[in-house]
């Protein structure tokens, strides 16, 4: 039986989802990452920041295989085919959807001759440190209890227990089926339900199947960019949190931003932030359902005293999000440490509140019906952003050092104020109109006037700084200023001369002012950015180039990370990550509008 490391590489991984959970399988067949029942539940499969030790599920042929992997069609069930000397088998994996009980199916279907398998499956509930109970119950079940937590394994396969793993070999030929079906429940209540494995898949099939054919792309969106579009849209589907709306920013905690570095953070929550970006990549591709149950989950989480507003929460819309390590494992390839939770979630960051009003203006432009709350819950926040607008804060990228008066933040809070005059006037009420108007002015002196470094010839970082960021792409997305704005096009060419690096672009430059050690890799979100940003100022022909390159940098199954190296094209960050699949969207739609009617579409 196989033992020993993880793979080195975060694009090794495929996901499989059922809109509660996610879990990661490498290409050698090996569930490494599952949090359950939900996805920000407790690991009981944490190899991938660890060993093989702290719990993974491998099905894989005994000896070399050449092995092929792909997504069956349009859906989030992977199909995995090993060949070998003496035949071949596929391997269909995924969670079962609509299931009352939480599911993960493995079925190893033979195609060619016969093919010898093997089955090593190692639970470790708490992230990968406690060992449960495991017994054999009946003929075709084992059972592993660890506190609150029963997980059963049911299949025909013979299995036995192995230095606290459960194990077993066999054999399938051409035309046999043999399936592994692994449910979660409570110790303390009743077993979960058995799951049929035929009725699971074809249920699981037509679910991913109705999502997609409510897809909408625009039609001069070219043919080989569709499949990449198709696949963002299901990585962000297999992301949500289907009871509440909420969708996580990604699917894993501490993947770290350089190997071996301590940049490494836990992303399993839902950001505000994101919501807008990912509400208008919704209502641009014709999910309208998908935008109104986020728009939801945005107007409960944010209930409350707008002084208490958070930038991020919980999948459900909790609050308490409390940072610690896991000083058991060792992280992804040596990257210690292992955060579980974020203390961003208590930061000040200003831009959150101009994106909180503004998309659900969007919302309603985009004709959701209101919720009932959305009107009296952006007058609230405008009314705090009136003053609030001229402190100081973390910003975009949440620094953990002090607090700065960034450029992107105070140009989201005009954001608002622009939206809200304009939501005024629609109205009739002038005297509001006049109000806000004169804030949004405000605020737009101000940043021309401080956030402008002539000497560079460019907007910078924060009030006073030298250097740039590339959170700046957002001032003509917004409509801050024209794209061909002379301190625009100054600005665009300080950013690729800083931050330009083997085509990609960093978030900023890590020297150390932002209260952390290390570097990072390229930011693929930034760097879709500056593809609209090509597109809007007619730089075509760059902008199409660096959408394909960024395209190509998602694995075999179309998956992106947070970030990608620059020299050595690993990618980098938690994985799948819902930034820059968002980002892959936008700029495809936008790249679309333009070939369409010469205007790609902002942002809000």
């Amino acid at each position: 039986m196989r033992r020993g490391s993880s793979p080195a590489s975060i694009a090794d991984y495929g996901l499989i989802a059922d809109g509660r959970s996610c879990a990661l399988i490498s290409r050698g067949g090996s569930i490494d990452w599952l949090c359950w029942p939900r996805l920000d539940s407790e690991a009981c499969f944490a190899a991938l920041l660890g060993s093989h030790d702290n719990g993974r599920w491998l099905i894989a042929p005994t000896g070399k295989a050449r092995t092929e992997r792909a997504y069956e069609d349009d859906t989030v069930i992977l199909v995995t085919t090993h060949e070998v000397e003496g035949g071949t088998a596929r391997v269909f994996d995924f969670m079962a959807m609509l299931n009352g009980t939480p599911a993960i199916i493995r079925r190893v279907e033979g195609l060619r001759g016969r093919v010898e398998m093997e089955c090593d499956l190692v639970i470790r509930a708490d992230y990968g440190r406690t060992v449960p109970w495991v017994e054999r119950v009946g003929e075709d079940e084992w059972h592993a209890i660890a506190g609150p937590d029963l997980f059963i394994l049911r299949t025909d396969v013979e299995l036995h227990g192995d230095d606290l793993h459960t194990v077993g070999t066999f054999e399938v030929a051409a035309g046999e089926i043999r399936d592994f079906v692994l449910t979660h429940g409570h110790s303390f209540g009743p077993a979960p339900d058995r799951v049929d494995a035929e009725e699971a898949l074809a249920a699981t099939r037509s679910y991913w199947d109705a999502f997609t054919d409510r897809i909408r792309l625009p039609s001069a969106m070219r043919p080989e960019w569709r499949a990449a579009v198709r696949r963002s849209l299901l990585t962000l589907k297999a992301l949500t949190y289907i009871p509440s709306g909420g969708i996580a920013a990604a699917a894993t905690t501490s993947l770290p931003e350089s190997l071996g570095g301590g940049r490494n953070w836990d992303y399993r929550f839902c950001w505000l932030r994101d919501s807008a970006f990912t509400l208008q990549a919704f209502l641009e591709t014709g999910l309208t359902r998908e935008a109104q149950a986020w728009r939801d989950w945005l107007i409960r989480a944010v209930a409350g005293s707008p002084e208490q507003l958070q930038v991020m929460y919980g999948l459900a819309g909790e609050r308490v999000l409390t940072e610690w390590v896991v000083d058991w494992l060792p992280g992804f390839a040596g990257s210690r440490p292992v955060r579980v939770g974020n203390a961003a979630a208590n930061q000040f960051q200003l831009d959150v509140y101009g994106e909180v009003a503004d998309v659900l203006a969007l919302a309603t432009r985009r004709g959701l019906p209101p919720h009932e709350r959305q009107e009296a819950y952006r007058q609230i926040i405008m009314e705090f952003l009136a003053t609030a607008w001229t402190e100081p804060d973390e910003g975009i990228w949440e620094i953990r050092s002090e607090r700065r008066h960034f450029v992107y933040s105070k140009v989201m809070a005009w954001v608002g104020f622009d939206h809200a005059a304009k939501a005024a006037e629609a109205a009739g009420d002038e005297a509001e109109r006049a109000r806000l108007r004169g804030i949004a002015e405000s605020i737009r002196d101000d940043v021309c006037e401080r956030g402008f470094n002539a000497r560079l010839g460019s907007f910078t970082q924060y009030y006073g700084s030298e250097t740039v960021d590339s959170s700046l792409l957002m001032l003509p997305l917004v409509g801050f200023l024209p794209p061909d704005d002379p301190r625009m096009t100054g600005t665009v060419a300080a950013i690729e001369r800083e931050l330009l690096q083997g085509g990609f672009l960093l978030r900023y430059q890590t020297d150390g002012h932002d209260g952390l050690d290390g570097h990072e890799g390229t930011f693929l979100l930034c760097s879709f950015w500056l593809v609209e940003v090509y597109a809007l100022q007619g730089r075509m022909e760059e902008a199409v180039g660096l959408f394909e390159r960024l395209v190509a940098v998602a694995n075999d199954l179309g998956l992106l990370a947070e970030e990608v190296d620059a020299e050595t094209g690993e990618m980098l960050g938690n994985f799948p990550q819902a930034f820059s699949h968002v980002g892959l969207v936008m700029a495809a739609v936008a790249l679309s509008r333009r070939r369409h009617n010469g205007t790609p579409p902002l942002h809000w």
